[in-house]
């Protein structure tokens, strides 16, 4: 089988690297997704690790588009009964890019049509009752060319189970567990988030540094397909178990708000992980009064966009700096927004990486 998994622009190479520790072949990033080839049990095991990424997609088939007919008649030709069984539901959503056909809707009746023709003559049925589990259809055409996909996840991937509440615009986990991987923490060295909001960060860094599988207590989509062995998913989450790390960490979240810290505990209880994960109200602008005497430092501060005024970002950015400017055997990993960053911050950064959060285009600083 080949498997797509989307994931933010400038995570493709994290995502890869998550593949190839699985011992997945032939892994091949490209730009927003990363495709690789497996087994059932690689499917069920890409679900229950991947960090990164967004979603696990089953590639079916590829067509040429350049008009509806010839994208019927593409789809129409793909193995659809192998996956999908008669009373399967299998809605239908994607998208289209630099291609003569534009119109997502009009899409989705093609593909729908003829996905259910398909079914239709593999069955023998006129109607498809569509009541069983459902077995979502992704397309994405690109430059008049389409590809067809099951969605094998449900829910994103992003979506671990801890994190029912959140505080004003929350990090996004996949993005949290990339900056905790780019400041290759492994659980050895003090772990800080000063602006830790409602915890994903410092949750993430706990997961990383247990080893452990972040999606082990949460369900996927094609846990439910008829048509795959229920036994791939016991097993890949037996293997995830023994692969996990027993040891004691300094891991530390701060916030000025005790509402979010509130929050951020509750968060770790669900995410199995307050044995080894510690939150306090704090004010950023103090850290360097009380820091330990080396460490690593990763979070997102306000941006000015949406939490805060940008003049008030840029006070705090300095503030911040400013307290931190004494630290001498420390990392730090900074995501912002604030075009003004460095110069605020009082620091021009060793190294920065271009990463998304959601539509909101940041830089991670690191020093």
């Amino acid at each position: 089988m080949t498997f797509n998994i989307p994931c933010l622009f400038g995570l493709e190479g994290l995502v890869a690297d998550e593949l190839r520790r699985l011992g997945m072949p032939s892994v091949r990033p490209d730009n927003g997704h990363v495709a690789f080839d497996g087994s059932e049990l690689d499917l069920a095991r890409a679900n229950i690790h991947i960090a990164t990424g967004e979603r696990v997609l089953l590639l079916i088939g590829e067509t040429a588009a350049n008009t509806f007919d010839e994208l019927f008649e593409g789809v129409r030709r793909m193995p659809w009964a192998q996956f999908i069984p008669r009373d399967g539901a299998f809605p239908v959503a994607g998208y289209a890019r630099n291609s003569k056909l534009h119109s997502i809707p009009d899409c989705q009746k093609i593909i729908k049509k003829s996905v259910a023709a398909t079914l239709g003559a593999a069955y023998g049925l006129t109607t498809l009752p569509e009541t069983a589990a459902t077995y979502q259809i992704r397309f994405s055409i690109v430059d008049d060319r389409a590809s067809l996909y099951l969605d094998t996840s449900g829910a994103g991937l992003h979506k671990r189970g801890y994190r029912p509440q959140s505080v004003a615009a929350p990090l996004r986990e996949t993005l949290a567990a990339a900056m905790v991987k780019l400041a290759r923490y492994r659980g050895r060295e003090t772990f800080r988030d000063p602006f830790c909001g409602s915890g994903t960060i410092p949750i993430e860094a706990a997961l990383a540094a247990k080893n452990r599988a972040v999606g082990l207590n949460r369900r996927f989509a094609a846990e439910q397909w008829a048509t795959l062995d229920a036994k791939i998913w016991t097993e890949a989450r037996d293997d995830a178990r023994a692969r996990e790390y027993n040891g004691t960490y300094n891991i530390v979240g701060g916030d000025i708000d005790p509402e979010s810290i509130k929050i951020a505990r509750e968060n770790a209880a669900r995410a199995g992980v307050s044995d080894c994960v510690r939150f306090e109200v704090a004010d950023a602008r103090e850290f360097g009064n009380n820091a330990d005497t080396s460490g690593v430092i990763v979070t997102n501060p306000p941006y000015g966009e949406r939490v805060m005024e940008r003049d008030d970002a840029a006070k705090l950015y300095r503030e911040f700096g400013a307290s931190v400017r004494s630290l001498k055997d420390w990392k730090l990993y900074i995501l912002s927004s604030h075009t003004e960053f460095e110069r605020e911050f009082g620091r021009v950064a060793n190294k920065k990486r271009k990463l998304y959060n959601g539509m909101i285009k940041c830089d991670l600083y690191m020093y």
